[in-house]
C-alpha cells in the first residue's frame, strides 16, 4: 500500500509502523531537561484545549508572560469551530524533524495516541477525510485541512469524530468515494505505480469492505490468491468495476453475462467459481451416497 507497504511488506498497515505493531514501550511526551544542582528552575506550560503542548524552561529567570491579546488571537477559532493554532500545535507534536510532514514514526505515535491500530478501518477513513496522497505520511496542508474538515483540533476531538465518520462512510456516494480513494492511496506515487500489487489489493479489499462485506468477496480473494501467475496486478478499472460487480451480480452468479462490459478477469473468476461450486456439490453428493458408517 504505497510507500509504507513497499518498504515494510505489510499491506494491512494503513498509516502506521513498518511492522504494523504498536510500540507501547515508547514514551511520546517531550522530555524535560535534567535538574542541575544549585540552579533554580521554573517552567511555563502552554495549554491548548486543556492539554500541555509545549514547555519553556528558564534557568535562573522567570519566563515572560504571554500577552492576553496574543493568546486570544492564537487560540481563536477560524470561524468553523476549530482553532488553527491548536491544529498547528497538534501537527508539530508528530511532524518529522527534517520535513514539514508527519512521517512513519510520527504516524505510529499519532495512532497510538488515538488508541487505534494502524491496520484498522478507522485509520483508512481518517486518511480519506484528510485526502492523504501518500501512505504513512500527512503533509501539513493535508493535516490542517483534514482537521478542519472533520471539525477537530485535538486528540480527544478526533477520537470523538470516529463514530460520525464511520457512519458517513456507509453512505452510498461516500463509500464510492472512499473506495476509489483507497486504490489511489495504495499506489506508490514515488515509483509511478499505475496498478496495485496483487497482495496489496487483496489486503485493501478486505480493509475497505470492513463494515459491509459482499458475499462474493472471500471467493474473489481466494481466486486472486490461488492464481498468482495469472494475476500480477490490479488496474484502476478492475478495482472500480469490482464495486459495481458486488452491487449488481447475485451471489449465485446467475445474472452474470460475459457479453456485458466486464473486465476479462471477472470472466475468469466466474468460470473458476462456477467450477469450484460444481466440484463442491459433487463431493457433497458423493459423501452422502457413501455407505461408510451405515
Amino acid at each position: 500500500m504505497g510507500q509504507c507497504v513497499t518498504k515494510c511488506k505489510n499491506p494491512t498497515s494503513s498509516l502506521g509502523s513498518k511492522s504494523g505493531e504498536k510500540d507501547t514501550g515508547k514514551s511520546h511526551g517531550k522530555k524535560g531537561g535534567a535538574h542541575k544542582e544549585g540552579v533554580a528552575k521554573s517552567s511555563t506550560d502552554v495549554i491548548f484545549n486543556g492539554t500541555k503542548v509545549s514547555e519553556v524552561t528558564v534557568e535562573g529567570t522567570t519566563a515572560p508572560a504571554v500577552s492576553a491579546d496574543v493568546w486570544r488571537e492564537q487560540s481563536a477559532p477560524d470561524g468553523e469551530g476549530v482553532s488553527l493554532a491548536r491544529i498547528d500545535q497538534l501537527f508539530s507534536c508528530y511532524k518529522d524533524e527534517h520535513e514539514d510532514a508527519i512521517l512513519e514514526e510520527g504516524m505510529e505515535r499519532f495512532c497510538n495516541d488515538l488508541c487505534v491500530d494502524p491496520a484498522e478501518f478507522r485509520v483508512l477513513v481518517l486518511a480519506w477525510k484528510f485526502q492523504a496522497a501518500t501512505m504513512c505520511k500527512f503533509t501539513r496542508r493535508e493535516f490542517v485541512d483534514g482537521c478542519k474538515a472533520i471539525q477537530a483540533d485535538s486528540i480527544p476531538g478526533i477520537c470523538s469524530r470516529f463514530s460520525v465518520l464511520l457512519e458517513e462512510s456507509r453512505g452510498e456516494e461516500s463509500f464510492k468515494d472512499l473506495y476509489r480513494f483507497t486504490f489511489q492511496f495504495g499506489l506508490d506515487a514515488e515509483q509511478g505505480q499505475r496498478s496495485l500489487q496483487r497482495s496489496i489489493a487483496i489486503a485493501l479489499w478486505r480493509l475497505v469492505f470492513t463494515l459491509d462485506t459482499p458475499p462474493l468477496l472471500e471467493h474473489w480473494l481466494d481466486f486472486l490468491s490461488e492464481n498468482p501467475c495469472a494475476v500480477r496486478g490490479i488496474s484502476r478499472d478492475t478495482w472500480n468495476m469490482f464495486l459495481n460487480f458486488t452491487q449488481s451480480i447475485g451471489q449465485d452468479l446467475s445474472n452474470y453475462s460475459e457479453d456485458e462490459a466486464w473486465p476479462s478477469l471477472f470472466d475468469s473468476f466466474v468460470e473458476w467459481e462456477t467450477e469450484r461450486r460444481r466440484r463442491e456439490q459433487s463431493d457433497s453428493e458423493a459423501a452422502s451416497e457413501c455407505p461408510c458408517g451405515s
